[in-house]
Order: structure tokens, then sequence, then C-alpha cells
């Protein structure tokens, strides 16, 4: 059984179902995050194509994916971005060696 399935993603909404108020109040804020202000849109998308590669979202990814595109983007942007999220990843697991290195020290002394 295949536990993602690339239909699901135009299911979104029904989250409405069990708490309307609730995914309306997020569906409108998720709407006003996603227009042109500091940042453009197409800004935006890129950005959260990077977070959805970080985050592991197949949905989201292949969402940011076509919206990236439909706002201009190339796939070589779209890569870049994704370079980005992978080096802030891994930067941020490694970072986290320094509280095992000195949990380490503090037993070997």
């Amino acid at each position: 059984m295949q536990y993602y399935d690339d239909q699901d993603l135009p299911k979104f909404g029904a989250i409405a179902e069990d708490n309307k108020e609730l995914a309306d109040s997020f569906f409108k804020w998720y709407g006003q995050v996603f227009q042109d202000a500091e940042l453009t849109k197409r800004e935006k998308n890129l950005i959260a194509l990077a977070v959805a590669h970080a985050k592991q979202c197949p949905y989201c990814i292949d969402a940011y994916t076509e919206a990236s595109l439909e706002s201009g983007c190339s796939k070589g942007e779209m890569m870049e971005a994704v370079h980005v999220a992978a080096a802030i990843t891994g930067g941020a697991t490694l970072v986290h060696a320094v509280q095992m290195r000195n949990k380490a020290d503090g037993l070997s002394m």
C-alpha cells in the first residue's frame, strides 16, 4: 500500500468539514501570506519549495514546484533553492554535534 497519493492534495480543503471556522481562518491567512508584499509571490514560492523539501512534504513539493514554474522560476532556480534548504538542514544537524561533543567531553573527564 502506498501512503502518499498525489490525488489527495486537492482534497486538502475537506479539512473544513470538521471545523469550518478554523479552516477558513487558516486558508484566509495562508492566502494572505502568498500575496505580493515585501517579497514577491515568486520569491515566496521558491521559499515554500525549499521548505517543502526540508520538511519532506511530497504534497507541498508538488504544489510549490507547480507554483514556482507558474510564477516564472526556472528549474535551475528551483534546484538552487533546494540546495539552500539542504545546506541549512545539514548545518542544523551538524551544529548539534557541539552538544554531543560537550556531553562526551563531560562523561570522559
